[in-house]
C-alpha cells in the first residue's frame, strides 16, 4: 500500500474516531493534483480538532497515530515513506480552504485536497519565493485564473498583496 493511501486512510479514521473534525491536504503535495510534480519533503495537512482547552491541541492526534503504529519524527509523523505534518487551521482563509476542499480518489480511498484557488491564495499569504513559484505554476497550468485568485485574495484582505504579485510577475 502506498504512503499516500495510508495517509488518506489514517485521516479518514481520525475523522471517524472524532480525533479531528475535518482535514485537507495542502502545500506542495496538494499542488501536484493541479500542476507538474514539485519537490517536497513532507505532506502538509490542515486539520481541525474538536474544541479543547489543551495547550497542545494535537496531543490526541499524536496519541491516535501512535496506537496505529505511526510515530513522531520531529514536527511530523511518519506514515509509510512520508513524514506528515499536521497543521491546525490558523486563519479564516485556511478554515475556508479546508471546508471547501475537493474529494479526490486515491487508490479507492477518498482524500480531501485544498482547491487550486485556495492553494494560490495561501501561497500568496506566505509570500516566500517558492510560494510565488507555486502561484505561477497554478496559473500556467490553467488550474486557476487570475480573476479567481483576485476574488479570493480580496475577500481575505490581500488585495494589495495580489496587485503587487501581478505587477511583479504578470505584467507584460
Amino acid at each position: 500500500m502506498t504512503s499516500m493511501k495510508k495517509l488518506a486512510q489514517l485521516l479518514n479514521e481520525m475523522v471517524d474516531a472524532g480525533v479531528i473534525t475535518d482535514y485537507a491536504l495542502f502545500g506542495a503535495l496538494a499542488q501536484i493534483r493541479y500542476t507538474e510534480p514539485v519537490a517536497t519533503l513532507d505532506a502538509d495537512v490542515l486539520v481541525e480538532v474538536p474544541a479543547s482547552d489543551k495547550v497542545d491541541v494535537l496531543s490526541d492526534l499524536y496519541r491516535f497515530c501512535a496506537t496505529k503504529g505511526y510515530l513522531p519524527e520531529g514536527e511530523s509523523i511518519r506514515v509509510g515513506d512520508w513524514p506528515a505534518q499536521f497543521i491546525p487551521v490558523f486563519s479564516a482563509l485556511t478554515r475556508e480552504a479546508m471546508q471547501n476542499a475537493e474529494v479526490a480518489d486515491y487508490e479507492g480511498v477518498g482524500f480531501r485536497v485544498v482547491r487550486a484557488d485556495y492553494l494560490a491564495v495561501i501561497a500568496l499569504s506566505a509570500g516566500r519565493a517558492k510560494d510565488m513559484t507555486r502561484i505561477l505554476a497554478l496559473l500556467e497550468s490553467g488550474s486557476v485564473t487570475p480573476e479567481a485568485v483576485a476574488s479570493l485574495a480580496n475577500r481575505h484582505g490581500m488585495k494589495e498583496t495580489w496587485e503587487r504579485f501581478q505587477r511583479r510577475f504578470l505584467s507584460d
